[in-house]
């Protein structure tokens, strides 16, 4: 039942009882009267029971809608105080483990404490702040390869797929395993009968196709390249138990360097990792590269020495494996190699930011309201503040918790309780929500919804400014329930216009897989995404706080508190009724 069908109910019923009240309290004060008015006035008085009715409920009507009460506290400027702070340049960008990060999670922490959020940290030293280790990787100049008798050069002819740990950071021997194209579907898999756990794999970029030049495997509802991208083949590689995969190319070696030079800078920056990272995630399209494994890429002459063949060899396998439809054997096999990698690593310990809201008589059931407030630091002495990603969503979550503290202060406060988390590490790769999500500070089986704010202050290339829109992401495919109430919410309260682009099967971007919530949507908690997409500023030292729409983010802020209103004072916890994490 959403919160409008039950408002409606409680009007309904408010208005049966005020109308029964004052029929009988009329008719009682008319037997007083009516002598004195035979009286003085003879003409039969006729009493009119609609017109009570109509007072009746006028009355009824002037109840106090509450969540509007408390949604009108978020206002453009506190979101804009808190933000003229939160991305300023004091803050160097909040980098995780930086000291601007630090600066900004003690903002958040004495902004929690202020409104009287508890600490729900057990254990900490600071109980509103959730610590957790993390490992930054910076790569550093002399790596290479040597296979049969030919050395192959780091930035030159093999780089890594976007910025990680290396796990060669000392020279060492391997002897790689060939696995075709990498990639398993179905009855289809390259690496069926094959061992490759801890040891490092040679896959060939793209997919397998038939003799006529037909893909072999069916998208079955994914995206028809999936298998084109080295990140599926990385993820499959790392639940295979593979400590690298090297995938080759078919850029000839001038080619190759030319790109390769073009990522230089950002793959000479740090990566980041947690000390234990878990299983991959399996059969998603998440944009990112699993923890915990290698992924490079090489040139065709390097990949083919990696191999064991040359050219001929392996186009005769490819046409081998288009005939027969499914994987064959080579004919050759990978000879030894030294690989060294070489990186720098150094701990550090960042913190999620938490804060704690009690409810009242259904105070074990909570409802996660997330934001992540870390972003890109400072690189080659230019601070990147992130006024939009992420500092309009936490300065949103600072005002919803700050509505709900106020309506609890004054005797409204929710049933169920809220857990209000600015989470950090989300720009390295989702770390804090997937920290927050394997140490829980409520059981995740308590946890009732996860609403995610990532980016609310801008209009986006595909909109009119005059719009007042947010996408929405992910709300159907946990809870059927938690996407009728985000609707009813709007339709009630903000009016403004969903965009579900983002929702959609198969849609190109991944933002699904993108941010904090998806953490917990693979731990089958439902949740909504509220976004507004990228823009011309994203993830640029131009995404400053003058460019941020300051009405648009009140609004869209509101329409998140509106939803957690409801949320938290149903009757009902929202049902899991769907399967599409």
């Amino acid at each position: 039942m959403t919160f409008y069908l039950w408002l409606c109910g409680q009007l309904n019923s408010a208005l049966f009882f005020l109308m029964k009240k004052l029929v009988l309290c009329g008719l009682l004060a008319l037997a007083s009267v009516l002598p004195a008015m035979a009286q003085q006035a003879p003409a039969k008085v006729k009493i009119k029971l609609k017109d009570l009715a109509r007072r009746g409920k006028a009355t009824a009507s002037t109840a106090t809608d509450w969540s509007r009460t408390y949604a009108a506290t978020i206002r453009p400027e506190e979101l804009r105080q808190h933000l003229t702070v939160v991305a300023s340049d004091s803050f160097q960008g909040r980098e995780v483990g930086r000291p601007g990060q630090k600066l900004a999670a003690d903002y958040l922490v004495k902004q929690f404490a202020a409104l009287g959020l508890q600490g729900p940290v057990p254990g900490s030293d600071n109980p509103y702040l959730q610590h957790f280790p993390l490992i930054r990787s910076t790569p550093v100049d002399g790596g290479y390869v040597r296979v049969s008798g030919q050395r192959y050069e780091w930035l030159s002819d093999f780089f890594s797929y976007g910025p990680m740990p290396s796990p060669f950071r000392t020279e060492t021997v391997s002897k790689p395993v060939f696995v075709g194209f990498g990639v398993e579907q179905g009855a289809y898999s390259d690496y069926a009968g094959l061992d490759v756990q801890g040891k490092d794999v040679v896959a060939i970029m793209g997919e397998p196709q038939d003799e006529r030049g037909r893909k072999l495997l069916k998208p079955n509802g994914r995206p028809a390249d999936y298998w084109e991208s080295g990140l599926r083949k990385a993820v499959l590689a790392k639940a295979k138990g593979a400590r690298s995969i090297f995938l080759m190319t078919f850029a000839p070696t001038a080619a190759f360097q030319q790109e390769a030079a073009k990522f230089a800078p950002s793959l000479r920056e740090p990566a980041y990792s947690l000390p234990d990272p878990g299983p991959a995630i399996v059969d998603t399209v998440r944009e990112d590269l699993p923890p915990g494994i290698g992924v490079y890429l090489t040139s065709q002459e390097m990949g083919l020495q990696l191999a064991g063949t040359d050219l001929p060899g392996l186009i005769e396998y490819v046409r081998a494996v288009g005939r027969a439809g499914k994987p064959v054997p080579a004919a050759f096999a990978p000879p030894a190699v030294t690989i060294y990698v070489p990186q720098t690593q150094e701990p550090l310990i960042t913190e999620n930011v938490l804060g704690f809201l009690e409810g009242t008589d259904k105070k074990d059931e909570v409802l996660v309201i997330s934001a992540h407030y870390d972003h890109l630091g400072v690189k080659h002495d230019t601070i990147y503040n992130g006024a939009d990603d992420d500092g309009s969503g936490t300065v949103a979550l600072l005002e919803i918790a700050q509505a709900f503290a106020k309506a609890k202060k004054e005797g409204h406060g929710p049933r169920r309780s809220i857990l209000f988390i600015a989470m950090t590490a989300e720009e390295e790769g989702l770390f804090g929500s997937e920290y927050y999500t394997a140490h829980p500070v409520v059981p995740l089986a308590n946890t009732i919804a996860d609403l995610n704010i990532d980016m609310v202050g801008r209009t986006d290339r595909k909109h009119s400014p005059k719009k007042h829109f947010v996408d929405i992401v992910g709300s159907n495919k946990l809870s059927s329930e938690l996407h009728r109430i985000n609707e009813a919410a709007n339709r009630t309260y903000t009016h403004l216009e969903l965009d579900y682009r983002y929702n959609v099967p198969n849609e190109p971007e991944h933002i699904y897989y993108r941010s904090d919530h998806y953490n917990f949507a693979r731990r089958k908690i439902p949740v909504i995404f509220y976004t507004t997409g990228e823009h011309a500023d994203y993830h640029k030292a131009t995404d400053d706080v003058d460019k941020i729409e300051f009405d648009k983010l009140t609004e869209r802020a509101q329409l998140v508190f509106h939803t957690a209103w409801e949320l938290t004072n149903r009757d009902r916890r929202i049902v899991v009724d769907s399967n599409r994490p």
